[in-house]
């Protein structure tokens, strides 16, 4: 049995980090409520298969799954529309390397990562090279160009930068 786990530090995580998360979650709820996705925070758990044939199972800081049913268990088996992580000193390398990744490889169609304490949200969409999926940096988010933070493949669900980032403290 190859359980094929990573052992991450998440212990003393900043309140800061988890605002964020919060604060994207209780904005985007509601507008997805009456829909057939939904949004969830850093508690929710996806299983999927590599390209190397084992099985990996990640916790996103925030997701928005329109795959609901598909589950075995308490775990997801499906892939969420758009994942979003919050980057600390301890997760960075492993947020923008192997977890990167393995959302690629699964084509997961929007992906962020936030920084709290820059205050800036990079944006990465999937598209194709020779048919094999790639992320490509869609723009960076910071206060300078803040009215342009939009979820590229939900349209009509809106998240504004200060709202984002409300109660932050620097």
């Amino acid at each position: 049995m190859d359980l094929n786990l990573q052992i991450t530090d998440m212990a003393g995580a900043a309140p800061a980090h988890s605002a964020v998360i919060v604060n994207f979650v209780a904005a985007v709820r509601k507008q997805l409520k009456n829909s057939t996705c939904f949004v969830y925070s850093d508690n929710v758990q996806y299983k999927w298969h590599t390209e190397e044939g084992g099985e990996r199972t990640v916790i996103p800081d925030a997701s928005i799954n329109c795959q609901t049913k598909r589950k075995r268990g308490s775990n997801f088996v499906g892939i969420p529309r758009f994942v979003m992580e919050v980057i600390s000193p301890s997760t960075e390398s492993y947020d923008r390397g192997e977890k990167m990744e393995l959302y690629c490889q699964q084509e997961i169609e929007e992906y962020w990562i936030v920084d709290w304490r820059e205050k800036r949200v990079e944006i990465y969409e999937l598209d194709y090279e020779d048919s094999m999926p790639r992320y490509y940096l869609w723009k960076i988010i910071t206060e300078a160009n803040k009215d342009e933070l939009k979820l590229l493949h939900f349209p009509n669900v809106k998240i504004g930068f200060d709202e984002l980032f409300d109660e932050i403290e620097m």
